[in-house]
């Protein structure tokens, strides 16, 4: 059987690592991904997909993108259950990241990290 996916598009909000209990780094993201035809209104829609990254994977992400990153996700479809609040069953899919590639710009990607760590930022001379 085949569970390949491959995704690019932008993360919706700044990534925030948390840790398992174990230690593990784990971080979700939702990319905006747009789809590649028109719908009956001639627009472009979009889909909001849940993505899921653990340890260094994570670790990259949460440093180095932020809200609007274009990024490209590799990875596999997992499905799972719960029963919420009112006893439903509520079922999700996401997509389990094998790796994370930032394609932003280097202009882009600097500013990300100035974000992360203000001093790397370079100086800036006033006019």
């Amino acid at each position: 059987m085949i569970n390949h996916v491959t995704l690019v598009g932008r993360l919706t909000k700044d990534p925030e690592i948390r840790y398992t209990s174990e230690g593990a780094p784990v971080a979700n993201i939702t990319l905006a991904v747009s789809r590649n035809f028109r719908n009956a209104a001639g627009e472009i829609d979009t889909d909001f997909v849940h993505c899921t990254l653990w340890r260094r994977t994570a670790e990259n992400t949460a440093n180095y993108c932020r809200k609007g990153s274009i990024v490209g996700v590799i990875g596999r479809i997992q499905t799972r259950n719960y029963e919420n609040s009112e006893g439903k069953k509520v079922y999700v899919a996401e997509v389990v990241a094998d790796s994370v590639r930032f394609m932003g710009t280097p202009p882009q990607r600097m500013r990300a990290r100035e974000l992360f760590d203000p001093e790397s930022a370079p100086e800036q001379s006033e006019a």
